[in-house]
């Protein structure tokens, strides 16, 4: 971060009225601080950084606003913190009662800055036609609307590593592994790893187990029979059709989310909170 002025850029999850509120309220206290420089860009869509140059990110929120944030950035990636408006809350953890609260803190930069592993997903048609998409939490091959068994071939390297035959399956980031991944039965790993999660959903065979590995291989997965349905989701919110002959490769991506957190931040206290993990069941000993 720059050493002058606190130059602060803040994305809004939407424009509804209750999100339109908070931000006049966060930024008519924004306003009244020395040394603040805010500017707000609407929508993650409408976020365009061009030659500003800004110390941090505001994202008010939950943590789909964030994925949708991060991957607008693009190649320039910058510390964001997210504001909370959402359930969970992985990524967003802070309310905006907090932020006010301890915004001293934040305004001094005594903040921490973690980098996070990004995935580059990359869709080759049958045709030769592709595209390339950046992300962070997750790349799913899901059977959707066909309501069929999906055979889905995995490959790491080029080296071919199994079918599965399953209703979906999912690559995740580390940071998408409390996500898609989790719900389907794959395990938590600590956010700050380099690993890749290899997850079935509802696998037909009970060896076909979460699978986690290094960050810098390349997975490539086809669904040789695809029944029509059967669709790419990345993030949750990018959705593409399959078809027989199409080929989903995914990778490391050459930058990371860099996540902005109060230094008193607990990877494992969030857990316990937002897992509701309380320990031994009531009469336990």
């Amino acid at each position: 971060m720059s050493e002058n002025s606190l130059r602060m850029l803040m994305t809004l999850r939407d424009d509804s009225e209750r999100v339109a509120e908070i931000c006049a309220d966060l930024t008519d206290f924004l306003s009244q601080q020395t040394g603040v420089k805010l500017t707000v860009v609407g929508t993650p869509d409408q976020l365009k950084l061009g030659r500003r140059q800004m110390d941090l990110i505001l994202v008010l929120g939950g943590d789909g606003t964030i994925l949708r944030t991060c991957r607008q950035l693009g190649a320039k990636q910058l510390p964001i913190l997210g504001i909370n408006l959402g359930r969970l809350g992985f990524l967003a953890d802070l309310s905006p009662t907090e932020f006010r609260q301890r915004f001293g803190e934040i305004q001094s930069r005594r903040l921490a800055v973690s980098q996070h592993l990004m995935f580059s997903c990359r869709l080759t048609r049958a045709d030769g036609s592709h595209e390339t998409h950046l992300g962070l939490n997750e790349v799913t091959i899901h059977s959707g609307a066909a309501l069929r068994m999906l055979r889905i071939d995995l490959s790491i390297n080029g080296e071919s590593v199994t079918t599965y035959g399953c209703d979906g399956l999912i690559i995740s980031t580390p940071i998408g592994s409390t996500a898609h991944s989790l719900a389907a039965g794959g395990p938590l790993v600590r956010q700050d790893l380099q690993a890749f999660v290899i997850t079935p959903i509802s696998p037909h065979t009970l060896t076909n187990r979460p699978l986690v590995d290094r960050a810098d291989g390349v997975y490539a997965m086809t669904v040789p029979d695809c029944p029509e349905g059967t669709t790419l989701v990345i993030d949750g919110q990018i959705k593409r059709p399959l078809s027989a002959g199409d080929r989903v490769e995914v990778k490391q991506a050459t930058v990371n989310f860099q996540l902005a957190r109060l230094r008193d931040h607990s990877y494992y206290g969030t857990l316990h909170h937002k897992l509701g993990w309380g320990g031994l069941p009531n009469g336990s000993r």
